[in-house]
Order: C-alpha cells, then structure tokens, then sequence
C-alpha cells in the first residue's frame, strides 16, 4: 500500500494527513531553491522526521517554516533504533531525510527501509537531488551505463584494490570524496587507470559550482595548486578504446582541452600514452578551431 500522498493527482488536493508508514524525502544538495513541493507538503504533514544530524536538518525545516519532532538515525544507529522508528510507522507517518540529497545513496537510511519492508510498513519516496546524478549530467562523460560506488577506501592500499577491480568495467564510474583526499585519490586513478577521462564536480548547485575535465596527471597538478573545498564527485570515465590510436589521441585531448590550453594538453596526453607531444600539439591545435 503506498502513501496516500503517492495517489493523489495534480488535480486533487493532498490529503491533511499522512497514511501512517515510512517516507523516503530528498532534500537539496546545496541550493535550498532544489527542494520540491512534494518533498515541502510531506515535511508539513508528517508526524515526524528521522535524519542523520539533527542541526542539518533543523536549519532546513527552519527555512521551510516547519517544526516536527526530529529522530536521529545515522551511521551509529543500531538495532533497537530501527524496531522503535519501524513501530512508530505503524501509527505514523515517518519522513527519512539525509543530511543533503536523497536518502539511501551512500547513507545507512537502506537498512530501515529492508526493515520497513520486512514488517509490511508502507513505503513512498518523493524524489530530488541526488549529487552523483547531478554531477554525471554536468560532467559530459558516458553516461548510457555508469557505476556508483559511494567513497573510495580511505587507505591506500584498499583504494587501489576498489579501483583495479573497477578498471574494467565498461561504464563511467562514480564516487563520492572529501577535499582533502582528492588528489591521493586522483593519484590512484592515474596509477589503474591512466588513459581515464576524469572528471571533478565540486560545490554542486552552490554559488561556486565547478566542474573541471582532463587527465589524472593534469588535475593533480591543478589541485595541488588549487587545493579544493566542498562536497566532491568525482567521475572517471570508461575504458578507452585502443583498437584505433588517432581516435583515442582526439578524445583524450578533447578532454585535456576542456581545462587547459593545447600545449599543455598535449603534454598530458603525450605523458599518458607516450605519443610524439609535436604531433599531438598540433593535433590540439586542429581541434581546438573545430
């Protein structure tokens, strides 16, 4: 049975009062202009909000001109948190928020939902912002088939391990990342995947949202430089044809242009594949009067 907000048309008022069960609410990644009128009206009428941070997600409600009792449920969670969030869905309507974007992405909220399930308690989402999504259409890459994989190990060693089992799929890949890792991570990426497109979504939605394209080696460069803040993901796109090598050269320097200016480009590419930098300058230069 789904929620009684899920059944109402466009055209027919929402009903006061929420059907008791589970609401999964996306909430905005960083404009809080993203957060939709559906996700509004469930907030309004909910009996109450689990959410990872309270003082997140109190800031939100407040903008929203909105006060609900709020229930921490987040990576610490444990079992017996569950059992009582499941069995006041019995009786109430629950709304699930993360911190920023859609819950279950890389969050803990997938277990209360199995639980929710298990026990028969209804379950409705109201869709949103979602920062992979968001920055796979901003980056450009492929995006017919791609693979989320949450964060990347913390330690080297597993981080390469994810990458090199990940190397060989044919789709562009997306993590999550923290600023102050992201140039050890683009170092393993260039170390499994040094022919990789990659791309780098920073601040999304946000006044100073960036996305930034090239080659491992060129955005270490850059962030060593410019050393990043804010919320990241970060994109490597598929594996590279090597069945033609001129076809290859030009997406890799397409790619490297995006950023830099043809000399370096060229440099970078040469670097990655071991091709004449003269010829793949010039190459550059072709393509950057196309």
């Amino acid at each position: 049975m789904l929620g009684v907000i899920a059944e109402a048309s466009s055209d027919e008022p929402l009903p006061r009062v929420l059907s008791p069960g589970l609401y999964i609410v996306a909430t905005p990644i960083g404009n809080l202009g993203d957060i939709t009128l559906r996700s509004i009206e469930t907030l309004r009428r909910c009996d109450a909000v689990a959410c990872e941070d309270t003082r997140v997600t109190g800031r939100l409600m407040k903008h929203l001109g909105l006060s609900k009792p709020l229930w921490r449920y987040d990576d610490h969670a444990e079992a017996k948190d569950r059992e009582r969030l499941i069995e006041s869905m019995r009786s109430r309507a629950v709304a699930l928020v993360s911190d920023a974007g859609t819950p279950l992405i890389s969050d803990p909220g997938y277990r209360l939902v199995n639980s929710a399930r298990a026990e028969g308690i209804a379950v409705t989402v109201i869709p949103g912002a979602c920062a992979a999504i968001a920055g796979l259409t901003l980056s450009g890459l492929p995006n017919d088939r791609f693979l989320f994989a949450g964060f990347l190990p913390a330690k080297d060693k597993a981080r390469g391990d994810v990458l090199s089992s990940l190397a060989g799929i044919d789709a562009t890949l997306v993590f999550y990342e923290t600023a102050p890792r992201l140039t050890r991570s683009l170092a393993a990426i260039q170390e499994a995947m040094p022919y990789r497109d990659v791309a780098v979504a920073r601040e999304l939605t946000k006044l100073h949202e960036e996305c930034r394209r090239g080659l491992p080696a060129g955005l270490i460069a850059w962030y060593e430089a410019h050393p990043p803040k804010g919320e990241i993901v970060l994109l490597v796109g598929p594996p590279v044809e090597h069945g033609n090598e001129e076809v290859d050269a030009d997406a890799l320097l397409r790619s490297a242009l995006a950023a830099h200016k043809p000399s370096q480009a060229a440099a970078q590419v040469a670097k990655a594949t071991g091709m004449d930098r003269r010829e793949l300058y010039a190459r550059a230069m072709e393509l950057q009067k196309e």
